[in-house]
């Protein structure tokens, strides 16, 4: 399969704020968010990506925009708009600050069996479980996997630009990890994480990179075009990919 970095959008003002966003239309990166945008963006130009494909919400827009703006301008680089990727849903919690969801006694389940947990109905924005939630995106990005594999070979480099709770249900996933233990992941705002999905398991290549350093997957593309992915891991954990980091033998 084709290799997806997974990228959470930058902070926003509800970040700073410890609101919980949701779907809250209308909300932006603030300055510290768009200047995280613009050094991603950064961080990824030298890497040749196949497309960009972001939750449909403003501030990951927004943060897509600033990836799709650092690419060279002799690279065409696709952008497409997903809905499963979007935020959770939270219903009646969306806007609520943080510290006083905290003293909710479903905040209890969302901090330690997420997956029993349907968020409470609202009039105003829509409401789903933790479960449904994990299910459209991990589906999402695997059917996104594909396409873009089809398209451009296996050894394609695709972001997806998503939110938190969105990423860290992605990675448990890859991880086989329970959908209940999906809080031991962090996810910060603007982090990388990559995700190889082979014929036989997924490989987690990186989680909630923050740094300024380059993406260079120059190593592991050469290896997948060259080879192909078998899917096995190196026992011992192998000598990695000159260039560039890699997590399986191909």
């Amino acid at each position: 399969m084709a290799v997806c970095i997974l990228l959470r959008h930058g902070r926003t003002r509800a970040n700073a704020d410890g609101l919980l966003a949701g779907w809250t239309p209308g909300l932006g990166l603030d300055e510290v968010g768009a200047e995280q945008a613009r050094t991603v963006g950064a961080r990824l130009a030298s890497t040749p990506l196949a497309a960009i494909v972001s939750s449909p919400l403003q501030r990951c827009a927004e943060t897509a925009a600033a990836v799709l703006a650092a690419q060279p301008a002799d690279r065409a680089v696709a952008r497409h708009t997903e809905e499963r990727l979007g935020e959770a849903r939270y219903g009646a919690w969306t806007g609520r600050p943080l510290s006083e969801l905290a003293e909710e006694p479903l905040w209890r389940a969302v901090q330690d069996q997420p997956s029993t947990v349907s968020f409470p109905a609202d009039d105003d924005f829509a409401h789903e479980s933790m479960s449904d939630m994990a299910g459209r995106a991990v589906t999402a990005v695997t059917e996104w996997d594909a396409r873009i594999e089809a398209g451009h070979g296996p050894a394609a480099v695709w972001v997806a630009v998503s939110h938190g709770d969105v990423i860290k249900a992605i990675l448990a996933d890859a991880l086989a990890t329970r959908l209940d233990d999906f809080q031991r992941i962090v996810v910060d705002p603007a982090s990388l994480s990559l995700v190889h999905r082979t014929s036989t398991r997924p490989f987690v290549l990186r989680t909630n990179d923050t740094s300024s350093d380059p993406v260079d997957l120059s190593g592991l593309v050469a290896r997948v075009t060259a080879e192909g992915a078998s899917g096995d891991a190196d026992v011992g954990g192998g000598a990695g990919a000159a260039g560039g980091t890699a997590g399986e033998k191909t």
